[in-house]
């Protein structure tokens, strides 16, 4: 069974991945549409700017960049540590660092694939209809059954009762409440 669970996380996974896909593919026509409203503005104002206005704050803005990237070379360059065994020390610890992060990425890559698989899984339930079945199977367990030999255990008492002159009143009956299959169907969308 564990072979079988085993190869059928993947396909839930891709499963979970396609009707990921598919929900973000459904916001694609509203951006095109928004796009192609604000399309016009911005080619008026990229039509209506002087380029002469466009190319002094580029230049500006490449001495400026130039100076800091100068002055930040000088600082790395001026502060450089060339002492061979400290250097070592901080290889080794950035390496050991490296190794953690990469663990604790793995940690996070393996909980997605595992929050994916089970959308997915859940997603299939809800292309096969067995969210509603799983719903009645539910309800079925909630809801009690009539119990028919109680009402007839009742009936002697209640003859007997009449005969004395007291009568007892009937007890209520409760029923448990149903969730119908929309609602869990639009829950199952929200997650």
């Amino acid at each position: 069974m564990a072979i079988i669970d085993e190869l059928r996380t993947p396909l839930y996974f891709a499963a979970g991945t396609a009707d990921l896909a598919v929900r973000q593919a459904r916001k694609v026509p509203g951006l095109i549409e928004q796009l192609a409203a604000e399309a016009p503005a911005r080619i008026d104002a990229v039509r209506k700017t002087d380029p002469k206005v466009v190319q002094e704050k580029v230049t500006a803005q490449a001495k400026e960049a130039q100076a800091t990237v100068q002055a930040k070379f000088a600082e790395v360059v001026g502060g450089l540590d060339t002492d061979l065994k400290k250097l070592g020390e901080t290889a080794q610890d950035l390496a050991l660092r490296g190794v953690g992060v990469a663990a604790e990425y793995a940690v996070k890559a393996r909980e997605k694939y595992e929050e994916v698989a089970a959308h997915g899984e859940e997603a299939v339930r809800a292309w096969r209809g067995e969210v509603a079945e799983e719903i009645t199977e539910i309800a079925v367990v909630v809801e009690p059954e009539p119990a028919p030999k109680a009402e007839e255990a009742e009936a002697p008492a209640a003859e007997t009762g009449a005969e004395a002159g007291t009568q007892e009143a009937p007890a209520r009956k409760t029923t448990a409440r149903k969730t119908s299959a929309k609602k869990a169907a639009v829950a199952a969308e929200k997650e």
